[in-house]
């Protein structure tokens, strides 16, 4: 069964290209400890919704925008062991850690972080 890890974070429009640019370390990392696919997707048409949303689920700001992360492996085997030991998603860690206290891009308490099984509709694994 795939697996996947999602992530919806809020970031300042005016840090977006620094988010980015530590997002292609995390690309990176990922890929070369078995994710099959990493996307980062920049909100452009996420109203806030009456009872939930990805604005709301964030509690977005005027000057911010949603970001989607997601993470595809083949299993969630590679998922687990991914980042043992590697020196570059521990930087990764410290800097989503430094950026959160510098300038609230990666609010940790506002970041929504969720693993999935993927499965068919009919219920069958892919």
């Amino acid at each position: 069964m795939s697996y996947v890890d999602g992530f919806v974070v809020p970031v300042p429009q005016s840090r977006l290209e620094e988010y980015k640019k530590m997002a292609r370390l995390g690309r990176r990392v990922w890929m070369e400890h078995g994710a099959l696919a990493y996307h980062e997707c920049v909100a452009d048409d996420a109203p806030v919704g009456k009872l939930t949303s990805f604005p709301r689920s964030v509690k977005l700001k005027d000057d911010e925008v949603v970001v989607f992360s997601y993470i595809v492996y083949k299993s969630r085997a590679p998922r687990q062991g991914q980042q043992a030991g590697d020196e570059r998603q521990a930087l990764r860690e410290d800097g989503f850690r430094e950026h959160a206290v510098r300038w609230q891009a990666h609010d940790l308490r506002r970041l929504q972080d969720h693993r999935f099984g993927v499965g068919k509709p009919d219920g069958e694994a892919t």
